[in-house]
């Protein structure tokens, strides 16, 4: 299926925007940060989904169905930890009284609550119009998404290193719209061993002091090209000039 363009969701650091381009595919970046300098659209992202999940004007009504969305939707409530901070067994907890516990759950369920309110009006919102759309997420038995969602990841990559990442960090990918391609890559992939994700953070990024947070959000671009051209782009893929042999 022919990609026209595509529109990178959430997504500041541009990895994924540039490997489209560098492969022959226009793409822009969309977030309402810029911190990277490589946001193409700074939005409310957040604004736009329940717009257009409510009928009004969004930036969905200017994407086309031959266009395809990549949308990194935040993680930070759905993954493990979170049950950690609902039990009150965070480390920095160790001290708080019950009532403050439970007012940090009031806030922690809402904030829960609306990122799940906001991905499944994505997904609707892509359901709706016909657009091809990946929705990327870690992936755990515990995350929220793998046990409370209905949609089923299309792909899990339970080891990110196999594809030239530096570090493990399962995903899972939401496919709609559109079926991943299984391309077979003839070429050998460096594997990166030992980084932890600081590290690459810091020697990747133009973001000062990057936090782990930050880092761990993170793809390399070496993974992004080899993910594009493997379960993306239609039939025999060629390596670029950027992924280095071994």
């Amino acid at each position: 299926m022919k990609i026209e363009r595509v529109h990178c969701l959430f997504e500041q650091s541009g990895t994924f925007k540039n490997e489209f381009k560098k492969l022959g595919i226009p793409a822009e970046d969309y977030d309402i940060l810029n911190d990277f300098g490589e946001t193409d659209h700074i939005v409310d992202l957040f604004g736009q989904i329940r717009g257009g999940y409510n009928g009004e004007p969004s930036i969905f009504d200017e994407i086309s169905k031959d266009d395809l969305i990549m949308a990194f939707f935040p993680c930070t409530r759905f993954e493990d930890q979170i049950l950690l901070g609902f039990r009150g067994e965070l480390y920095q907890f160790k001290n708080w009284e019950d009532e403050k516990k439970l007012e940090y759950d009031l806030n922690l369920h809402s904030e829960l609550h609306e990122l799940y309110e906001l991905v499944t009006q994505l997904a609707i919102v892509a359901i709706r119009k016909g657009l091809q759309i990946i929705i990327e997420n870690p992936y755990t038995e515990q995350h929220y998404l793998t046990r409370y969602w209905a949609l089923k990841p299309a792909l899990i990559d339970r080891d990110r290193r196999q594809r030239g990442d530096y570090y493990k960090k399962p995903t899972q990918y939401f496919f709609l719209n559109r079926e991943p391609n299984h391309n077979f890559i003839m070429e050998p992939m460096i594997y990166h061993e030992g980084w932890s994700p600081v590290e690459f953070a810091h020697k990747n990024t133009s973001v000062a002091n990057a936090n782990r947070q930050v880092a761990r959000s993170m793809i390399s671009k070496d993974y992004a090209n080899r993910f594009i051209r493997e379960f993306i782009l239609d039939g025999e893929t060629t390596k670029t000039d950027e992924i280095p042999f071994n």
